[in-house]
């Protein structure tokens, strides 16, 4: 099939961060996405505008789509492809596609059709998972094998596969044993290695939604697991070992440990600027659902910053009142140097002028483009800005009375600024770089459904537009909100929350990025303690 190629593409465990390069890369470029129970969903959410999503789960014993099904649903979507000229299909599956992952099967019916085809492999869960749960498989001087077994063969029947005593005989000595899709066969895979001669005492541990949010563990031996298990109402999907080295957990654990393990967090700014906050979170141990509430577009009128991109020497003061300003203002200012109505692109252009910046994240921006503002507050807001530029303006010998100064900004925005550079004397140009929109809010029912649910921990706000679009897409599911604790990054934006008739659970101190990382960190942490966890 010219220009046609499905991609087996292993999923990992669970924590999206393991999926590998090159499956993102593929992901990302895909046309069709077959995926099914145990591939993360956040995932699906790579796949580019357009692209085809198909869920072909499978879970357990439950009613699911056949094997067959999917084989042929798979060569259906690779036909289709062909028929449209060429593109890429992956066929997304938890874990690696060939360890306990029927990929091998997939294959075949695509050699068989004569479909090209790949593999990508994945993170497998046999090893991930234990060690999310601070589990090695292999530990020298204590388990020096690792065997993978499946726990979906049923262990009564008369022509198992399983080799029991060479199982228990492992165990016995040390090796790990680690069963994949075994919770509805525990108690029969506990008492097939005992009866075999494994010592009812063995360490056993169980994994279940391992290197996720959810992750559960429970260690025990062989002679209790089953019955803790169903005390404890541990199901599936799950890990079980088998193996002394379930017994280093109590020592291993990091996972769980991570100050915001456990906590769903919302996270409402610009896609293209939610990946480095969403990272943070996770590396906290946070799960993460990012819903954009803001996307930016060019202003409806270009005209005041192209006058004032012509006269850039005029100016005695730029100041700029967020990294999009930043971003905006050296765009534009590259499309006017084209037309020849600028000398220089680039940061010569601003030789003449003071430069000053909002706060650090602005200032930072700033000096990837080559300049070192001459003033940032220490509270980032407007009225910080005008103290700064006061200051530094007398430092500088600059009479800002008088003074001509430019604002690139947001096509709305506050007014605080301008207004106390006006009645210092400054002369001010507003120039709309930017604009801010609100995107489709297609999942805002479902954003809703889980606040009500009480899935949602935290919702996070770092400006006001966030809050005011937020509120406007959940319309009348606006007071779902109120089901969990909302962060805002600073007052004018706690102002807006307020505004809207919600409560504010905790503003940052600094009101960065970082500052609301912090906040979010010492309020759970607290909470953990009241709570006692």
């Amino acid at each position: 099939m010219s220009g046609v190629c499905v991609y087996l593409v292993g999923a990992g465990p669970g924590d999206v961060e393991l999926l590998t390069l090159r499956g993102a890369r593929l992901l990302e470029q895909a046309d069709i996405v077959v995926y099914d129970y145990l591939a993360n969903a956040a995932l699906v959410g790579r796949v580019k505008p357009g692209a085809e999503a198909i869920y072909v789960g499978k879970k357990g014993f439950s009613a699911h789509v056949t094997q067959d099904e999917i084989n042929a649903i798979i060569v259906e979507k690779a036909r289709e492809l062909e028929k449209r000229g060429g593109g890429t299909l992956v066929r997304l599956k938890g874990g690696d596609p060939f360890v306990f992952g029927r990929g091998g099967e997939e294959a075949l019916a695509l050699a068989a059709a004569g479909i090209a085809f790949e593999v990508v492999p994945g993170v497998t869960s046999g090893i991930a998972a234990p060690a999310y749960a601070g589990i090695p498989v292999t530990h020298r001087g204590i388990a020096s094998s690792v065997t993978f077994i499946t726990g979906h063969e049923d262990p009564t029947k008369n022509a198992s596969a399983i080799d029991w005593a060479a199982l228990a005989r492992l165990a016995g000595k040390g090796g790990t044993l680690c069963f994949y899709m075994g919770m509805r066969n525990l108690e029969l895979i506990a008492e097939r290695l005992v009866q075999n001669g494994a010592p009812a005492s063995t360490p056993a541990a169980l994994v279940r939604w391992g290197t996720t949010n959810a992750q559960q563990v429970l260690v025990a031996t062989l002679n209790d697991v089953a019955p803790r298990a169903r005390a404890e109402g541990f199901g599936a999907p799950a890990i079980i070992l088998v193996g002394p080295v379930a017994s280093l957990r109590e020592r291993l654990a990091w996972f769980e440990n991570r100050p915001l393990f456990g906590r769903t967090i919302v996270v409402t700014r610009s896609r293209s600027q939610a990946s480095a906050f969403s990272a943070q979170l996770r590396g906290l141990g946070a799960d993460v659902v990012e819903f954009p509430t803001i996307a930016f577009s060019e202003p409806d009128d270009f005209g005041p910053l192209d006058a004032a991109l012509a006269q850039l020497d005029a100016y005695d003061w730029l100041v700029f009142t967020s990294v999009n300003g930043v971003d905006a203002f050296f765009a534009r200012l590259a499309q006017v140097a084209e037309t020849g109505r600028t000398r220089f692109a680039d940061a010569r252009a601003l030789a003449g002028s003071r430069v000053a910046a909002i706060g650090p994240a602005t200032a930072e921006r700033l000096q990837a483009h080559g300049i070192v503002p001459d003033a940032v507050p220490a509270a980032y807001r407007g009225e910080a800005v005008f103290e700064a530029i006061r200051e530094a303006s007398d430092r500088c010998g600059i009479e800002l009375a008088g003074a001509r100064v430019l604002i690139p900004r947001a096509q709305v925005a506050r007014e605080a600024l301008p207004a106390l550079l006006q009645q210092a004397g400054a002369q001010v140009d507003i120039a709309p770089a930017y604009k801010t929109v609100a995107p489709a809010a297609d999942a805002a029912g479902e954003l809703a459904r889980r606040l009500k649910a009480g899935e949602i921990d935290a919702v996070t706000f770092t400006s006001s537009s966030t809050v005011r679009n937020l509120v406007a897409a959940l319309g009348d599911g606006k007071d779902a909100l109120r089901a969990a604790r909302l962060f805002s990054i600073g007052p004018i934006t706690s102002k807006s929350l307020r505004d809207a008739g919600l409560d504010v659970a905790a503003e940052a101190t600094e009101y960065t990025i970082p500052g609301l990382v912090e906040t979010l960190v010492g309020a759970y942490r607290y909470h953990n303690r009241e709570q006692g966890a």
